[in-house]
C-alpha cells in the first residue's frame, strides 16, 4: 500500500516520539552539559558562548573573579534565569525532566533568615518536589529531614527558628535540606564562604563522601588556595569559559592570569600552584559535631576579589 508524503512524515513522527527516552538523551554520559549558553542583564551579556562539561562523579570547582558569572551560570542550568541562547542538559535530559534528581544550595545573602520557620521545616522543604505542596510531610518524611540534620550535625537544632541560628549553622541546614532530596547532583552557590574552619571542614568531607557514592557536586568556590585540596575538576570561568577540566590539568599560572589579570599578582608572589594542606579530619559529621560553636569567620586564606 503506498503512502503519501504526508501521512509518512506523520508515522515518522509518531515512531520518534515512541522511542525510549535513552534514545534521544542528548550526551547522556555528561552530569552537566551546557552548549552555547548567552546570558544577557539589561542587553549586556553576563554570561557569553558557555560550553561546559560536567562528567559525573566529580566534585567541581566553579571559580573566577567577582561579576565573572558563577551564580548566574548555576541559576541558568537550574532554569532560574532565562538565557538569551543555548542549551542545557543534566545527565542528557533538561532540567524540568530531571528536577528531583538536583540538589541546590543557593547563597546564604540571597535567603530570608528571618521567616518564621524552624530548621526541620526547612529540611522537609526539601522534600516537597517528591511529595507535592499540598500534601502533609508523613512520618516517613519527617525521619527523612532527621537523619539530614543528624548528618550534618543540626539535630540538636530541629525545634529552632533558623533566624536564632549563626551564618555556618544556617549553611548547615540548607546543606541538609539538599542531602534529603538524595540528588544525583548537587549545586552549592558559595557553600564555604562566611563559615569557620570547624564548619568548612566539615562541609567538605560531606561532599566529599556525596562524591565518593558517585554523586556529581558542582560548587562555586572563591578561595584558590583551596581549590586543588578540594575539588578534582575545575572550571575557570570569567564571562567566557576560560578552561575547564581534572584540576591538576588546568590550575596553572597561565590559566589563573588569563581568568583574573592582574587580579592574581599577590598569589603570584609564592608557590600559588602548590596545593593548599588538605584539611584535617576535624570532628565527624553527626552526633560528635559541635554545631553549637560560633562562626568565626572566614579560614585565613587568599582570596581572589
Amino acid at each position: 500500500m503506498l503512502m503519501s508524503p504526508s501521512s509518512r512524515r506523520r508515522r515518522q513522527g509518531y515512531a520518534a516520539a515512541a522511542r525510549p527516552a535513552a534514545a534521544r538523551l542528548h550526551e547522556p554520559r555528561l552530569a552537566a552539559h551546557v552548549e552555547d549558553l548567552t546570558v544577557s542583564y539589561h542587553d549586556k551579556p553576563v554570561l557569553f558562548d558557555i560550553d561546559l562539561n560536567v562528567p559525573p562523579g566529580v566534585m567541581c570547582a566553579i571559580v573566577g573573579p567577582n561579576g565573572a558569572g558563577k551564580s548566574t551560570l548555576i541559576k541558568a542550568i537550574l532554569g532560574l534565569v532565562k538565557p538569551t541562547s543555548g542549551h542545557i542538559t543534566l545527565h542528557g535530559l533538561p532540567y524540568r525532566q530531571v528536577r528531583a534528581r538536583v540538589g541546590y544550595v543557593p547563597q546564604r545573602s540571597t535567603v530570608d533568615w528571618d521567616f518564621p520557620t524552624t530548621v526541620h521545616d526547612v529540611v522537609t522543604m526539601g522534600l516537597y518536589g517528591q511529595i507535592g505542596w499540598f500534601k502533609r510531610p508523613g512520618r516517613r518524611e519527617r525521619e527523612k529531614a532527621s537523619e539530614a540534620l543528624k548528618m550534618v550535625g543540626m539535630q540538636d537544632f530541629a525545634r529552632r527558628q533558623i533566624s536564632q541560628l549563626s551564618g555556618g549553622q544556617q549553611q548547615r541546614v540548607f546543606l541538609a535540606r539538599a542531602l534529603v532530596q538524595e540528588a544525583d547532583v548537587y549545586f552549592l552557590d558559595e557553600p564555604m564562604a562566611g563559615v569557620d574552619a570547624t564548619t568548612e571542614r566539615a562541609i567538605v568531607k560531606i561532599l566529599g563522601a556525596l562524591r565518593d557514592a558517585g554523586k556529581t557536586v558542582i560548587v562555586v568556590h572563591h578561595d584558590l588556595q583551596t581549590v586543588r585540596s578540594y575539588f578534582d575538576w575545575l572550571v575557570l570561568l570569567n564571562v567566557r569559559v576560560i578552561a575547564q577540566g581534572p584540576v591538576d590539568d588546568i590550575y596553572t599560572a597561565d590559566n589563573l592570569r588569563a581568568t583574573y589579570g592582574g587580579q592574581i599578582a599577590l598569589l603570584e608572589h609564592g608557590d600559588f600552584t602548590r596545593p593548599a594542606p588538605a584539611p584535617g579530619p576535624g570532628p565527624a559529621p553527626g552526633p560528635g559535631f559541635d554545631a553549637q560553636k560560633e562562626d568565626a569567620g572566614p579560614p585565613q586564606a587568599a582570596e581572589a576579589r
